[in-house]
Order: C-alpha cells, then structure tokens, then sequence
C-alpha cells in the first residue's frame, strides 16, 4: 500500500494544494443470499462470483418481500443495482408472465443496464427497451413478448400512458418499477415525473395491478421524502452502506492566483492536465470528470501535449456510440488505457472498472454529484480523489472552508408535484388516459381533482371529468419546464434542437447576440424568433460571454410563513417577477472587462413564484445607511447567499432569482428576496426558508474567507446579475450578516 501513495506523494505539494486527507478503508459487511432465492437466481449469481449479498442488499431483499416501496442509497459502486435486480429477477423466474418497468434518466443507461441483466442467462428473463429509437416494427414486439421493459419518463409520459389500450397486458401484470438514479428527478424535472409516476400507478390501478416501486439513488439528504415525493406512497429508506472501500487521499487543488486585485487565479484545465498528465506517467489509471465537452477535449488535448503521445489517453463523452463506449471501457479495464477526460453527464452509470484516480474539474454542483465522482477512486487498492478549484464562489468557497464540503451531510433533493404549472397538463393527459373522479384523490392528490374542476378543458360527466380536446395533452407537456410558453433552442448549422427555455428566462438567455451554453459548449444566438417561439443559434469560439442588463420588480402576493430569524423577520411565500431585459453587456472571459455595452428592446416579462425574503433591522444597517452603500450592502449579500444556497438545496444558481432594494414599495424597507426561478416554484425558496440560519451562516463564512479586497466572483460579483454587478458593497455585506448572526 505505502509504494501506492509514494507514486503520487511529490505531486501533492506546493501552494495549490489547499487541503490533505486520509480517508480510512472501510470493511463489507456481508450477509447469507436469501433461502427463498429462486434455484436459477441463485445459479446466476454463483456464475458471476457472486456468493454473498452485502447488508444492505440483504435488507433491500427483505422490504421487497414484505411488500414495501424502497429507496436504496448508498455510495458509488455499492452494488444498488443488484438490489433492486434481486427481487424482479426472483419473480420473473417464478412467474414470467408478470411484467417489470425499469426508467432510466438516459438511454445509454438503459442500454447498460440491458446488457447487465443479458449477463445472468436466465431463461426465462425477456428484457427489452423501448425508447424513442425503438423501430417502430418492433415496438408491438416488445409490449408482448418482453416481461422487463428498459424507458424513460419521457416515453413513459408521452409514449406508454396515453397509448395505454395497446400496453393492457403489461398494466395488468405490473409487479415491479424501478426508478434508478432517483436523484436526478428534482427541480421541475423532478416535479413533471412525479406526476407521471402518479398516472402510472393510476392506470395500473384501473388494470388491477399494484406495482411495487423500487428506487435507487446517489445518497443524498432527503431520501424517503424525495421517494415518497415521487410517487406519492410512503418508501422504506435503505441507506447503510454496507459495502468495502478502499483507503483513500482526498486532496483540494487550487489554481495560483494570477491576479490578486482581481482575484483572477490559473485556468483550472491546465492545472487538471498537468497533474493527469503526471499521474498517467506513473502508470495509474485516472478519470478526469470536467463540465462540458469542450473542457474534457481541451483537459485531454493539454494532457496529450504534456506527454508528447496521445495512445494512452481518451476522451470519453455523451455522443459516443454504445460500441465506442465499451471499447474504452475495456481498454481502461485492461490497462491499455490510462488517462480519460470525460463529462459530468457520465458520473451516472459509468462502468470503467478498477481506477486509482479521480480528478473533478471544478465542484460538479452538488456534494451528492462529487462524491459519486470521486468513489471511482481506489476500487482495488489505496485511491486519490482530487477537486481542482476553478474561480466559481463554491469552489473557492470550499477551498478555504474543506470541513463544509468534507464534513457535510449531501444535499436535499428538492421536487413540487404540486405547483399548478407543473400539474395541470397531466391532469389534461390523466383525463385523457381515464375520466378522473373521487377515486382518483388517492393516487393523484387532492391538489389534482381541484384543478380538474377549474380547467376549462376538461368536460364534467358522469362518469368523471373528460378531456374535451382533439390533441393528446401529453404531448404539450415538456418535462423539463414549468410552461409551455417556452422556446425551442434551435443549432442553424444543421437544425438539431439543443434544448427547451422557459418564457421568464428566454429574453435573458437567449437575446439575440446572447452567449448560450449548451452541454458546456457556446453558440451565439443568431436570431431570437418571438412569433416562433425560437432561439437560432451557432457555434461560437469568441473570447467574450453576454450578461443580460435586466430591470426587475418583485411584488409580494402572500406571505404563506413568517417567522423571526436572526434577528430579522423572515417571510416564505408567493411573489410576482417582473423583468424586462434592457441591454447586454460583452464581458473579456479572460480579464472580464466590459467590452460593449449593446441595447435591446424586449418585452415584459412576468412570472409568479415563490420566494424567501427578509427585513434587515435598522441597527443592523447602522453606518451602511447612506448611498449607494445602502444598495450595495444589500446586493452583495444577495448575491452570495444565492452562490451558497445550492449548498443546501439541489439546485444551480441558474434556478434561483434574487432581488434587493433599499426601498421596497410594499414593505416599506430595506428588503432582500430570493425567488424560484421557475414559474410556481419548486420547493428551494421554502427549503431556504427552513435552513435559512446555516445558509446565512455559510455565506458569511464565504465573505469573509475571501481575500479579495472589494468583491470578486469568487465571492459578490455574479455571472447572471441584471444589474451588471454594480453596485456591490462586500464589507457592508459582512457587516450586516455578522450583525445578523449575532442576534441568533
């Protein structure tokens, strides 16, 4: 073990390394296979060394066979998969007639997860997917021959339940569904599948089956909650791991400061492929996770430069086919391949074997997501995990504060199946599936069968309420949006759509001359279409970004809680946004200068959602009185309590709004909102609202363990304000959240 950590002990020296540790190995804790396993499951597994289930899956057995809904979450590589497989594999043998769903947030996971279950040779296993790529010949197939299904809830949604005459015999013999990756499902993405999930569960009903729902998840805060969130029934939490790991050294890498004043530091890319450079010519195997394509081809071009031959390095990316995949999978396996630069998008499912190491480029964006990264490292021996820092206010954050992202319990999985944005198009496609009535409260909600009495698209009979259109309301819902008065982001140079915009935030994104980020890549917007409802883009390799120059007002509709915190009174509750985008400003990416300032004229926008807000006391505010440190006071405290807020909910700062003004029109105060920035909400507002004390608490810390003299982005300035980051007052913000504090 010592020769391992001496091939990379040198490495970790120097000012960049921000913080050393040693995390101890940890034993499995094992338990007997199951007496009531079916003679053929129980063959499969002793074919594939398997002689032994750890605890945890154990215990994943049991609840199954008690009849329970699960959620499975443990660490990386800790054998989830087999526990939800055990108990479907189990009754498929037994009886192969009844049928099991498994969803998956992609298609490649799918087809991993295909090629796992082939691997068990059972005879009386017929796995098949159906997607959005099943032949169309071969889609009446699979519904009836297949008895385990391999989709995702987008063809669940718009594919299966609408069609559900044709899917009878598959409703009707619905014993299991499993949701893996669970942890995906938050946010509005989070909130549409729940519903789904709920429709599901209600069709199999009116078929007469009642299906068990299995779920796997990174480990994350919330567990039960995020599971009875999503389909809407208490689940049984499954959460000690009980699998090995490796001894494992976790260092924080922080690119040198290039400039002080500015607190500009090192690209963190370079830094990444220097030190993947020199861990793949000591002959270990290292995944490199960065953000976006672009930065994993770059890390991997550096990588390749440094060690003047590119034949042990690879690129690994969402794009390659399932053969590319598999071929560098084995390459890594046998040790052919030792360096891959690869996507955050490919944390998910990746089976890349044995490594020594993981380097992540930049903090992934939760707690949850790094250490699903970093539990690559070490699957045979002693592991290195390391986080190269970029300039982002969390990362730096964490490089000065490594206990709060060491230390800290994962994030909460935050989802609000209830926001009417959200539910009323799947009540349209319920009503659509089956008129809904009284019966239905039970599996769709109360929540649900109020709205069906206010759409007007729905016609009360007596058998319940019915869609009255022509169309297939399923189809006007896109999962990954709150409203579908949403744009359409359209690539001009060969018409592929790369992704969906809602309304309250298109004018913002993608203006025309916007920098638009796709996957980590720039387009340029060509032409936003208003009548369309289309952003033309195309590929941009300039050295500037846009920030929208956006005026807001925020009006209170009702304060839902109120409560006094910190010495301040503190509200949660619903608001109305209004924003018109005036201008956008071109920014240097290298010395973020402002290069030009270019007006537009836009319409009004307006949104309601829900907010947390808060009142500072006038002796809080003592010597900040006077302008424009009043407002820059406030602004930079709004800023960094949103930098810091995805610490506590799984968000990105993108979802989140802010607003504060040294004179608001209702309260009659200084006054601070952050706001949802989905139509409706989704739940972070209120989960600020409930951790509102360590969030503060936490951005103070951030303030203060700045070295920046005036406010940086590392610290105040933000990539998204409307105001272009004028005016910020980082000490008055100091001040005023350490006087909070202190009235705790």
């Amino acid at each position: 073990m010592a020769t391992s950590v001496a091939l990379w002990d040198d490495l970790l020296q120097g000012e960049e390394l921000a913080h050393l540790e040693l995390v101890p190995a940890r034993e499995a804790q094992l338990a007997p296979l199951p007496e009531a396993l079916h003679p053929r499951v129980r063959e499969a597994l002793a074919a594939q060394g398997v002689e032994a289930l750890y605890a945890h899956q154990a215990e994943a057995w049991e609840s199954a066979a008690r009849g329970e809904h699960f959620v499975v979450t443990t660490g990386t590589a800790s054998g989830k998969t087999l526990a939800f497989n055990l108990p479907v594999l189990d009754a498929l043998a037994r009886e192969p007639k009844q049928r099991a769903l498994y969803l998956y947030p992609t298609k490649a996971l799918a087809q991993d997860q295909l090629r796992a279950l082939g691997s068990f040779r059972l005879p009386k296993l017929r796995a098949a997917i159906y997607d959005g790529d099943t032949a169309a010949e071969r889609r009446w197939q699979v519904r009836k021959w297949a008895n385990l299904i391999l989709s995702n809830p987008d063809m669940l949604h718009v594919g299966v339940l609408p069609h559900h005459d044709r899917w009878g015999d598959v409703l009707s013999n619905l014993a299991y569904v499993i949701v893996d990756e669970a942890h995906v499902y938050r946010g509005v993405f989070g909130s549409h599948v729940a519903n789904v999930l709920r429709r599901l569960r209600r069709l199999a009903r009116i078929y007469g089956a009642e299906p068990q729902f299995l779920l796997a998840s990174a480990t994350i805060a919330n567990p039960g909650e995020l599971g009875s969130r999503l389909i809407g029934v208490e689940t049984t939490v499954i959460g000690d791991d009980a699998a090995p790991r490796a001894e494992r050294t976790v260092a924080l890498w922080n690119p040198p400061l290039t400039d002080e004043e500015l607190g500009l530091r090192a690209s963190a890319l370079g830094e990444a492929s220097k030190l993947l450079a020199d861990l793949v010519s000591r002959g270990l195997r290292t995944l490199c996770f960065s953000k976006s394509r672009r930065a994993a081809e770059l890390v991997h071009r550096f990588t390749a430069d440094r060690l003047g031959d590119d034949s042990r390095l690879s690129p690994y990316r969402a794009g390659y086919t399932p053969a590319q995949r598999r071929e560098i999978e084995r390459r890594l396996l046998e040790g052919d391949l030792l360096g891959v630069s690869a996507t955050n998008a490919l944390e998910l499912g990746i089976d890349v074997g044995l490594l020594d190491c993981v380097i992540s480029v930049g903090f992934p964006g939760t707690v949850a997501s790094l250490r699903q990264q970093w539990g690559r490292a070490g699957r045979r021996g002693h592991g290195l995990a390391v986080l190269v820092a970029s300039e982002d206010a969390l990362d730096q954050y964490f490089m000065r504060e490594p206990r709060a992202l060491l230390g800290r319990r994962v994030e909460a999985a935050i989802l609000d199946h209830e926001n009417p944005r959200v539910l009323d198009g799947h009540v349209l496609a319920a009503a659509f599936e089956a008129p809904l009535d009284d019966r239905d409260r039970e599996v769709l909600g109360d929540a649900a069968l109020e709205r069906a009495a206010a759409l007007p698209e729905l016609r009360r009979t007596k058998a319940g309420y019915v869609w009255a259109g022509r169309d297939y309301p399923a189809a006007r819902v896109a999962l990954r949006s709150t409203g579908p008065e949403s744009f359409t982001v359209v690539d001009g140079s060969n018409g592929t759509v790369l992704g969906i915009v809602e309304q309250e935030r298109a004018y913002s994104t993608v203006h025309e001359g916007a920098i638009y980020l796709h996957l980590g890549e720039s387009y340029r917007v060509r032409e936003l279409d208003l009548v369309a409802r289309a952003a033309v883009v195309e590929p941009f390799s300039g050295d500037y970004y846009t920030q929208a120059k956006t005026e807001t007002r925020t009006a209170i509709v009702e304060a839902v809680k109120a409560e006094r915190r910190l010495g301040v009174e503190l509200s949660f509750g619903s608001v109305v946004v209004t924003d018109q985008v005036v201008g956008y400003q071109k920014r240097s990416i290298q010395t973020q200068e402002s290069l030009e300032l270019v007006p537009l004229d836009l319409p009004q926008t307006e949104f309601e959602t829900e907010a947390v807000w808060f009142l500072p006391e006038a002796w809080m505010l003592e010597g900040l009185e006077r302008e424009p440190r009043l407002l820059g006071s406030l602004h930079a405290a709004e800023h960094s309590l949103i930098a810091l807020l995805p610490l506590w909910a799984m968000c990105d700062r993108w979802d989140i709004g802010g607003l504060s003004t040294n004179l608001h029109f209702q309260t009659g105060r200084p006054t601070i909102f952050v706001y949802d920035g989905h139509s409706g909400g989704v739940g972070i507002a209120e989960r600020g609202f409930e951790v509102f004390a360590g969030w503060a608490e936490d951005t103070a810390k951030l303030l203060r363990g700045c070295p920046c003299e005036r406010g940086c982005p590392s610290c105040v300035q933000s990539p998204k304000c409307g105001n272009l980051n004028e005016p910020l007052d980082k000490a008055g913000a100091l001040t005023l959240l350490g006087r909070m504090l202190g009235a705790a």
